[in-house]
């Protein structure tokens, strides 16, 4: 494969640049743009050694760096790699690129750098996915879970559940295809277990994966209300600062404003929408409107109402857009004195927080609230976690043959029927940790990747 170059570091200013290069003559390359102070060339490095020199390019000198070797395949591609560090300026780390791809590498492609890695056997294919979850995690949580992937938490499950098929499998093929031999028949309890014991532990991957998602993802949530209860107090207060405009006259938002935030263990990514009512206004008319489309995609709701003003005919349509999803009533206004009647909203909702945005009191409790909704508050990431929709396709298809062997014990069909579903769940399997992914499968999942990893 051809030796590749690219910046790994952020496109903005910092205090390191890094460039990294990867491949047969990365150390070569590097030789050309790097000078050493000591005049030892990375060549005549050790791996996870560091030199301290000048960038260089047709002898004028761009900045101070200093190279770090990493030898094949001990390194993060499993190839020869060597990283410069000069500093973080934009226009610097450009030009230690450009000298370097004028010296003999080519532009890495996006995720070029992890794809090697899988293709030269230093990650699976679950765990590479992982590392686009690492850098793009907005909690803790999210952060914790995709680690434990990337450490092998999600390969050694789908691995051993695969390795429980791939064992009753041979049996069964060895039995079928040599019946005079003095092989041992697999008893149909054994068989069952097994597959029983497979069908379980997809179960509960499976079963795991919206809440995943919730802590990997974030969550569509919408602000809903009547004019004027609060809404966009409500999304100032969560995040952090004036992103709506708050004013006293009613209508004042009228499209939607959007923001991702965290809340507690769970990342929300708010919409303030428009407020509910009829209006002549035609500008406004046409926020409602998105406001009610927004409503019915967002997978959580938080239904702002005014604690000082009784409820009217327009709240029933928020009643409405309400049902059946995950929402909370969100009492506002508690400072002043309450005219609405609570009794009602206990009847609509089950999960009510009453606080007051003006004085930022009670964003404990709607964290708590929506962790406890969204089942995130008791989320375990050591577990084995299902990342992307990939995954969980690979896994389902999995489960599908497993249960359709189960039904064919039960049914008496014959072995060999029996392990043809056995061999396209291991098949499902093995794509999902990348053995048995084509190569149209690895390019997609590496495309989405950032340029430099």
């Amino acid at each position: 494969m051809s030796t590749i170059a690219a910046i790994s570091t952020g496109q903005a200013a910092g205090g390191i640049g890094i460039v990294r290069i990867s491949g047969e003559n990365a150390l070569s390359v590097a030789d050309r743009i790097f000078r050493s102070v000591s005049g030892v060339k990375l060549t005549e490095l050790k791996g996870y050694r560091a030199a301290f020199g000048k960038a260089v390019f047709q002898e004028k000198e761009l900045d101070e760096a200093v190279a770090l070797v990493f030898r094949a395949p001990k390194s993060y591609t499993g190839e020869d790699v060597v990283e410069i560090n000069c500093h973080g300026g934009l226009l610097v780390t450009k030009q230690v690129l450009r000298a370097a791809l004028e010296s003999g590498a080519v532009p890495a492609e996006a995720g070029e750098f992890t794809k090697r890695a899988f293709l030269n056997g230093k990650m699976d294919l679950t765990a590479a996915e992982s590392v686009m979850n690492i850098i793009s995690a907005k909690s803790d949580q999210a952060k914790q879970a995709a680690l434990n992937v990337l450490d092998g938490s999600l390969y050694k499950k789908i691995s051993e559940i695969s390795l429980s098929l791939k064992r009753i499998s041979a049996q069964m093929a060895a039995w079928v295809d040599y019946p005079d031999d003095e092989i041992e028949d697999l008893s149909d309890e054994k068989l069952t277990n097994t597959l029983e014991n497979a069908k379980n532990e997809l179960k509960t991957l499976i079963s795991r994966f919206d809440r995943g998602q919730v802590i990997l993802e974030g969550v569509e949530t919408a602000i809903i209300g009547k004019p004027n209860v609060g809404k966009s107090t409500l999304m100032n207060m969560l995040t952090g600062y004036e992103k709506s405009i708050v004013t006293s006259v009613a209508g004042t938002t009228r499209d939607i404003v959007e923001e991702t935030v965290t809340l507690g263990n769970t990342v929300l990514r708010l919409a303030d929408t428009a407020g509910f009512r009829e209006t002549d206004d035609t500008v406004e008319k046409i926020g409602v409107d998105r406001t009610r489309i927004k409503s019915g995609r967002a997978t959580l709701i938080l239904a702002v109402f005014d604690a000082s003003a009784a409820l009217d005919g327009e709240d029933e349509e928020i009643f409405k857009l309400c049902e059946g999803k995950n929402a909370i009533a969100v009492i506002n206004k508690t400072d002043l004195d309450q005219k609405l009647d609570t009794e009602i909203i206990n009847r609509v909702f089950n999960n009510i927080v009453y606080i007051s945005a003006k004085e930022e009191r009670g964003l404990a409790e709607l964290e708590k609230t929506v962790e406890e909704l969204l089942g995130t508050a008791d989320f375990d990431t050591t577990q084995a976690t299902l990342m992307n929709e990939r995954q969980l396709v690979c896994c389902k298809s999995a489960l599908d043959s497993v249960e359709e062997a189960l039904g064919s014990i039960e049914a008496g069909v014959t072995r060999d029927a029996i392990n043809v579903n056995i061999d396209v769940a291991i098949e499902s399997l093995d794509t999902l940790t990348g053995e048995r992914a084509t190569e149209s499968v690895v390019n997609e999942i590496f495309s989405q990747f950032c340029v430099g990893k």
